[in-house]
Order: C-alpha cells, then structure tokens, then sequence
C-alpha cells in the first residue's frame, strides 16, 4: 500500500514578533529562521516518520533543491518531483508571536505549475489501494482527484488553506477529510457559534461517504464516520510554534490507520506527535520520528488524554 503525496514545497522564512503585524503597521522581528515548509512536504514528512511508504509529487524552482534533500533523508521518495529552470520555489513569510501562534502568507511559486500530463504520468504508478494525499496549495486539484478516484485510490483531502477553490473540487470523492474548525465552518457555511461536535456532525451529513477528522487546536480532535463518534484530547506541552502541528496530526493519524491501527489508537498517536512538534521550533524540522512518539507515549502511560 503506497501513499502519494501530490502537494506543495516552500521555502519558509519564520519572523519572531512580539504580536502579529496589524493594518499600517511596521514592525521589526527579533529573529529570522528559514525552514523547509509547504503542508505537502510537511505531510509527507510526517507519514514517513510514521512508517508509511511515502512518494511525493509536485514541483520546485532551482531554489529549492534542499528540500528534496530534506525529504529524501526522512525516508519519502521525490523521484516525482518536477524541477523548474523558470520559476521560484513557493515560499512562505510566517510571522510566530511569543506564544508560538502564527499567521502565514504563502507565495505559490512552482506549486502553481502543475500539468495535467504531470499528474497523468505521477499517477500512472499508483492504482486501487493506494492513497492520495492533497492540501489546496497546489494548481489542477480537479483534474488530480478525479483521475486518482477513477484509478480507485483512496483520496484524503485536507482543505487548507480554504478559499473558492475547495468548492470546486469532486468533494464526493473524498474519503477522509482532514480540516480545523475554521475550514469546516467554511465548507459548511456555517457561523462561529456552531460548536465542535455540530461542525463534525454537519460534515458527516454532508459528506456520508467520508471519514471526517476534525482538528480543534488545544482541545484535541474529533473523529467521526458511519458508525462511530468520538473525542481526542489533546496532550499538554509547553508551546513554542504551532506551524506544523496540523500536518504533523494528518501524518501520524494516516500512517497509524495504514499501519493496520485502530481509528482510536491513531488518533492517540497523531495528538502525541503534534504535540511533539508543538514543543519545537520550525516546521518540517519540528515533526517527530515514530520512536519519539512511542516514547512519549510510554512516558504519558495511562494518563490517557
């Protein structure tokens, strides 16, 4: 069982504020860090840390050779990444306040060279089984998704960042959708006041044919489908940059359900890696190894969250 990654690389440059820059403001960082980044590289990452055999595809500018590396090092094999001589790498500029919160703003760069012929060669290495992994950072989302649900791969999708774009997409070929509270209450249309359980209820409704993982930040997570319902609390740790934290969950909860898991013990699994990578700095370079959740788990013990 192969997972194909088709999702973005960037470069990210992460800005140490004290606060997040407002309207006409000016405002000088205390720190400059560069990090590999994108939520497919991230996501990639995490479930070859998780054990899954990880391709990735996509594509990088001239800039963006060490991400391949990067990745190459955490096990995922890019051999589908496409290199182009015209056109930078995607980059994003992230600013993370004292309490580890960011805000991001993204440059698609190379992410927004994907062509059909691309897909349709990527895919042809992958088939009923397999699975497909997307964010929405990438172009040709459309023409991705319904050539991998006509091969009968199992598409996970996770709506971010979440814009007109996701409207678009075959949504009912979707088989696991990965999202926060603030994407899901966008998807659904719904107002602010919906709670967690409504939302992933909504989602439900609107999507039977789904897995719905509902990530809501300190609280944990909810997983629902067809026969069950449930909660995931999130693991305590003292919080130095969130920025992967999302990835780092999808990777480590579809890696413990490829892996022959539980839905409940991959949901554990997945709050104790992103709590891990809440403890550290950067993205990609925050995720943990399997060892390291395993570790953090026994040390957990049955304190169960």
């Amino acid at each position: 069982m192969k997972v194909l990654c088709f999702g973005s690389l960037n470069i990210d440059y992460v800005y140490s504020v004290d606060h997040f820059v407002t309207k006409g403001e000016t405002l000088s960082s205390t720190r400059l860090e560069v990090f590999t980044g994108g939520k497919g590289l991230n996501q990639s990452i995490a479930l070859a840390r998780a054990g899954a055999q990880v391709f990735h595809a996509g594509a990088i500018g001239p800039d963006g050779q060490f991400l391949l590396e990067a990745m190459g090092r955490a096990g995922v094999d890019t051999g589908h990444v496409a290199v182009l001589t015209d056109e930078r790498t995607g980059n994003a500029i992230i600013q993370r306040d004292r309490e580890g919160d960011n805000c991001i703003l993204l440059y698609g760069g190379a992410n927004q060279r994907i062509t059909p012929a691309q897909i349709d060669a990527v895919l042809a290495g992958f088939g009923q089984g397999d699975y497909l992994v997307v964010q929405n950072e990438i172009n040709q989302l459309p023409y991705l998704l319904r050539q991998a649900h006509a091969r009968g791969m199992a598409i996970v999708l996770n709506p971010s960042p979440m814009n007109e774009k996701i409207m678009a997409l075959p949504l009912e070929a979707v088989d696991i959708f990965m999202l926060n509270e603030v994407e899901a209450a966008q998807l659904l249309g719904s107002g602010a006041e919906d709670g967690s359980f409504e939302l992933a209820g909504g989602l439900r409704r609107r999507f039977p044919q789904a897995v719905i993982v509902l990530t809501v930040g300190g609280d944990g997570a909810i997983y629902t489908d067809s026969s069950t319902q449930f909660a995931q609390c999130a693991f305590r740790v003292d919080v130095r940059d969130t920025t992967a934290a999302g990835d780092t969950f999808t990777g480590f909860f579809l890696g413990g359900l490829i892996s022959g898991q539980s839905p409940r013990q991959a949901m554990r699994q997945a709050a104790a890696a992103a709590a891990i990578a809440c403890s550290r700095p950067g993205a990609a370079p925050s995720i943990p190894t399997a060892e390291e959740v395993t570790e953090f788990l026994r040390i957990a013990g049955k304190e169960t969250p």
